[in-house]
């Protein structure tokens, strides 16, 4: 396929499901740039074919010198898949200010940026994907994860409206929007912060359900891999015309459709089963 020839630039690849899109496509015989914030964490992927690159997306000079190293050497990136991200959880009026801003730094803003420096390129080459790694949670909202939960609001809209704006050029737009996938994350997201009163309890048992639903809860058993996710970056850039959104594992179509059906007030009753109500 000529697709072959146009490099695949995916950010976050030290772990999880960057790590296993990087391996996955550059098995398939695609031109794979795997990046990280620290380009030794990755060096492994390199022994594997890759070519990678040391990439902070909250970081302009990074991500303005990654983009045009691929573009001098393959004339404008393939595929962006923007994988960076990660969750930041607890109550929110017990989250600093600081961290909230690195959260959309990170996951917003970052995912922006980097759509921003490589759509010049394929707007030029007549061809291109943006494959934005969203969330089931997207589409709706756990407590103790609205800050996570807002980025990934923030990824749909932006999906949406650009979808629109770059189809006239030959560059489709795609969002990936796993469920609950067994990676580093669910710990990541489990590190809640202590909180005072009178969220301490609360902000606990965010953690203890975090945990619980990735590793070994009823609901664990209806998630899934990084492959799985991976699997579907994949089609989403070999396909003429990829889906607009891609829902991964079993419990993505679930919690999708439950939250569909549901008014505010019995889905609220819903997550009660699993998250204590503060001041209650």
């Amino acid at each position: 396929m000529a697709v072959r020839s146009r490099p695949v630039l995916i950010t976050g690849c030290s772990t999880g499901i960057g790590r296993a899109t990087a391996l996955r496509l550059v098995r398939s015989g695609l031109t794979v740039v795997a990046t990280a914030r620290r380009e030794d964490a990755i060096a492994d992927l390199r022994e594997e074919g890759c070519t990678t690159l040391a990439l902070d997306v909250t970081d302009e000079q990074s991500m303005r010198g990654a983009v045009e190293r691929i573009e001098a050497e393959h004339g404008a990136v393939g595929a962006l898949v923007n994988n960076a991200g990660y969750s930041l959880s607890g109550a929110i009026e017990t989250l600093p200010m600081d961290e909230l801003r690195r959260q959309f730094e990170t996951n917003v803003l970052g995912l922006v940026r980097m759509t921003q420096l490589v759509l010049p390129g394929m707007r030029r080459a007549g061809w291109g994907r943006i494959i934005n790694v969203g969330s089931m949670g997207g589409r709706f909202t756990f407590p103790g994860g609205g800050a996570y939960h807002a980025t990934k609001y923030a990824v749909e809209a932006l999906s949406d409206a650009l979808r629109f704006e770059v189809a006239g050029f030959g560059v489709r737009v795609v969002l990936i929007e796993p469920g609950f996938i067994r990676t580093e994350f669910a710990a990541t997201a489990s590190a809640v912060p202590p909180a005072p009163a009178p969220y301490t309890s609360f902000n606990e048992g965010v953690a203890r359900t975090t945990l619980q639903t990735y590793a070994s809860g009823p609901i664990s058993l209806l998630g899934g891999d990084p492959d799985a996710v991976a699997r579907a970056v994949e089609r989403a850039i070999r396909r003429r015309s990829p889906a607009a959104r891609m829902l991964v594992t079993p419990s993505a179509g679930l919690l999708v459709g439950v939250r569909r059906v549901l008014p505010d007030r019995l889905w609220d009753a819903f997550v009660g089963t699993s998250f204590e109500r503060p001041g209650a």
